[in-house]
């Protein structure tokens, strides 16, 4: 019997709660943070990789890159992103091969071609990392400071083979828009 009023009680409450308002609003003083918002529109998953990159948080931002192929399918834009994210991480051999492919879907990017000659720098390839900074600096028609410092310092170190601290040099990533990360080489 007892059993049989809380099954009562239960049904009850249900069809209290069913007729209530479809949402409790939180008081403008809450700490709590705002409910979601399921009908609103998420945000660009490229501009969310690129603004990882820019952190420094490339496992992220790798992540970031995937989601945004999932949505506009695998772009030049999204390739040389998680290339540079690979490269970011230390994976060279992944990096060098999906910048690759990058190179290769958008033949006249220059941003691409740099990055692949920053992968081929750190692993070890200076003559053809030479050849991939000037052809991005011809694509560039000069314009980027950074792809001109990056083929300085290829042809340096290209000249000066007996190079005895390979570990001092800074190269210059950079990705579309006005944007350019920095990668450092640890000593």
């Amino acid at each position: 019997m007892a059993a049989r009023k809380a099954i009562w009680a239960i049904v009850a409450l249900t069809v209290v709660a069913a007729c209530g308002p479809d949402r409790i609003s939180a008081p403008k003083d809450s700490p709590y943070a705002p409910g979601v918002n399921h009908r609103a529109t998420g945000a660009n998953e490229l501009d969310v990789a690129h603004r990882l990159m820019a952190a420094g948080q490339y496992d992220l931002a790798i992540d970031a890159f995937t989601r945004a192929a999932l949505q506009d399918g695998m772009s030049a834009d999204i390739l040389t992103g998680l290339g540079t994210a690979n490269l970011g991480l230390g994976r060279l051999g992944q990096a060098e091969q999906i910048l690759r492919r990058a190179v290769k879907e958008a033949p006249d990017w220059p941003e691409a071609w740099n990055n692949l000659g920053v992968v081929l720098m750190e692993r070890g390839k200076t003559g053809e990392a030479t050849e991939i900074f000037r052809r991005a600096y011809a694509l560039d028609n000069g314009e980027s400071d950074a792809i001109r410092d990056n083929l300085r310092l290829a042809l340096a170190k290209s000249e000066n083979s007996v190079n005895t601290d390979p570990q001092n040099q800074d190269y210059k990533l950079v990705r579309r828009g006005r944007s350019e990360y920095l990668l450092r080489t640890t000593p």
